[in-house]
């Protein structure tokens, strides 16, 4: 019986979680392979360049960008899965940093590209927050299904847009 308890209680908190995070951002979906590859083929960066990731879910994108040479950077506000995460980029010490915390209050100044599957609601405000945080720099964005409103994406493949912004 205690055990079924301390699984019951388990539970009820992991699904907490979930819905707290959901207040602050968006759910928790993983991106496919498909768009992973998609959004990383647009963004074309160079080997050694950074690959910003807001809502960083399980890793899965920060790994594919680590197998290509990039420093990736995610964030998460869902603890389990940053610990998930965490635990999966371990073979990747130095190349790969899982924040567990709001990506706005990243410096969007040391970003090279970002991949964003967030909530229409966060998509103008990012492109302000990118804008002043590197006015004088070009980033690319690879959003996987949502648009910036206003902007026109310069591709579009695979359900993934690009952008470059300021």
């Amino acid at each position: 019986m205690v055990i079924i308890g301390i699984l019951v209680i388990a539970l009820i908190l992991i699904f907490f979680v979930f819905v707290f995070v959901i207040i602050f951002g968006a759910p928790y979906v993983p991106t496919l392979k498909a768009q992973r590859q998609t959004a990383l083929d647009l963004l074309d960066l160079k080997k050694g360049q950074t690959l910003y990731e807001l809502g960083s879910g399980d890793g899965s994108l920060l790994i594919d960008a680590a197998e290509r040479g990039l420093k990736a950077i995610g964030w998460e506000l869902n603890p389990f899965l940053v610990l998930i995460a965490r635990w999966r980029a371990r073979r990747y010490p130095g190349q790969i940093k899982v924040v567990w915390g709001n990506f706005w209050s990243a410096d969007f100044a040391k970003a090279d590209g970002v991949f964003v599957f967030q909530m229409d609601r966060s998509m103008k405000r990012l492109e302000a927050k990118i804008k002043k945080d590197a006015p004088d720099r070009k980033i690319k964005i690879a959003s996987h299904a949502f648009q910036i409103p206003g902007k026109k994406p310069l591709k579009k493949q695979n359900a993934v847009l690009l952008y470059l912004l300021p």
